[in-house]
């Protein structure tokens, strides 16, 4: 098949590749293999617990179903990997706060290259370990009242099988980012909310069958879920690209003539990040209620779940978030002072603009704007489906609402674009050979 190298591979290109490179199919069967085992480890049971009544209460809280659509229904069934990948990604929340307030774990971020990643990696793992170990001792003291058997050795077992198998999962995630296709954590996180849907289907169907008066209302909160995706599609790729013109250069007898290209800015740079962490800040006061049973804590975490009794202030503390871990992690991704100096350094500039800092006071402006602008719209986008459903009264979607929608298409979105990735490196792969 011929193809155009300087184009960006077509679906049938890609999906060659991934039938016959045996790199990128390696890759592929890689992932495949370590989210199966994902998957089966949510299916085997911390044992000593009355699982039906513990389900049973489980459905009358909307925190618990949105935390149960996280872990891929681990949480209802009690499985060892109840926990999921959670503990990882609050541990990277923790991570990057510290990175930007301490100018130690910053000086390792940006000056210690390799190295400095992979001790800031091997902190992360130690942090996740104390999460998952904290929240571990809040299910087993919670999930007490459930056992057949409740004692010190009930809560000893279970804190040991839920920290391990947070552990393990923590461990496939990055194998997938290395070996298999990239994004192993937000991959789980993936594939734990699809694993979630068929049932949330199966309830709307059998909903509709049982009152055919709430056959339009589930069609209307469908159609917005269908809008919504088409959102969420353009905040992810929508760009702001900045002209760059790059001066003449003389190499031996050769002049190299004025070259004009373009500096991308996306409209959301933190992609689907924003929203993961903006979700794991909602839940973490579930979970520190659940370890406490403190009754304050327990009604403030009602009033944060998306089917709580006030939805607006949900609302309100999800735009909040998403507002804030928009500039955060933009912050974080693109330095306006170091792109600033690499473009001077590189002989390029922005026309109109002097080098230096009139460039990166330019830039820094333009970053802001777009921040903002893809923080208002993601949040948008994140709570109208809330309040339709809401406004509905269609709940067999409880868990299953605009939060898990973002971040579906966001990682699908980034998935398929590092796959494209690996088919362009076939490309010059064979070009070598």
């Amino acid at each position: 098949m011929v193809v155009n190298r300087e184009k960006a591979p077509t679906a049938q290109e890609t999906f060659m590749q991934m039938a016959q490179a045996a790199g990128l199919r390696g890759r592929i069967l890689v992932t495949i293999g370590l989210i199966f085992v994902v998957r089966l480890g949510i299916y085997l049971p911390v044992p000593g617990i009355d699982r039906e009544r513990f389900a049973a209460d489980l459905q009358g809280s909307p925190f618990l179903g949105l935390l149960d659509a996280f872990s891929g229904g681990g949480l209802q069934t009690l499985g060892i990997f109840a926990l999921g990948i959670l503990p990882f990604i609050n541990a990277s929340i923790a991570i990057q706060l510290l990175t930007a307030a301490l100018p130690t774990l910053e000086d390792l971020q940006k000056n210690e290259g390799e190295a400095g990643r992979r001790k800031i990696s091997q902190i992360t793992r130690y942090i996740a370990l104390g999460v998952a170990v904290l929240q571990s001792i809040g299910i087993a003291l919670w999930t007490s009242a459930y056992a057949y058997n409740p004692g010190p050795l009930f809560v000893t077992q279970t804190i040991i099988a839920l920290v391990t198998g947070a552990m393990f999962v923590m461990w496939v995630s990055e194998l997938i980012t290395e070996r298999g296709i990239g994004n192993g954590a937000s991959l789980l996180i993936f594939v734990n909310i699809v694993a979630v849907l068929p049932r949330s289907l199966g309830d709307t169907i059998q909903l509709a069958q049982q009152d055919q008066a709430i056959v339009g209302r589930v069609i209307l909160l469908l159609l917005v879920f269908l809008v919504t995706i088409v959102g969420i599609v353009f905040v992810q790729e929508g760009a702001r690209r900045i002209p760059i013109i790059s001066a003449r250069r003389q190499v031996g007898r050769r002049l190299y003539r004025e070259r004009t290209n373009y500096l991308p800015l996306r409209l959301n740079q933190g992609g689907v990040m924003p929203i993961i962490f903006a979700s794991s800040f909602l839940i973490l006061p579930g979970i520190i209620a659940g370890a406490t049973n403190n009754p304050t804590l327990v009604r403030i975490s009602e009033y944060l779940s998306p089917g709580g009794p006030t939805p607006w202030l949900y609302a309100l503390f999800y735009l909040v978030l998403i507002l804030f871990f928009s500039y955060f992690y933009a912050s974080l991704i693109l330095n306006p002072i170091d792109l600033a100096q690499n473009l001077k350094k590189m002989g390029s500039s922005i026309p109109g603009i002097r080098p230096g800092r009139a460039t990166s006071e330019y830039i820094e402006r333009i970053l802001n704007r777009l921040t903002f602008l893809g923080a208002v719209f993601l949040g948008v986008v994140a709570t109208v489906p809330t309040a339709v459903e809401s406004a509905t009264r269609v709940t067999t979607f409880q868990g299953f609402g605009a939060t898990s929608l973002l971040i579906l298409v966001g990682v699908a979105i980034e998935t398929a674009k590092q796959i494209q990735t690996y088919v362009i490196s076939q490309r010059y792969e064979g070009m070598v050979k």
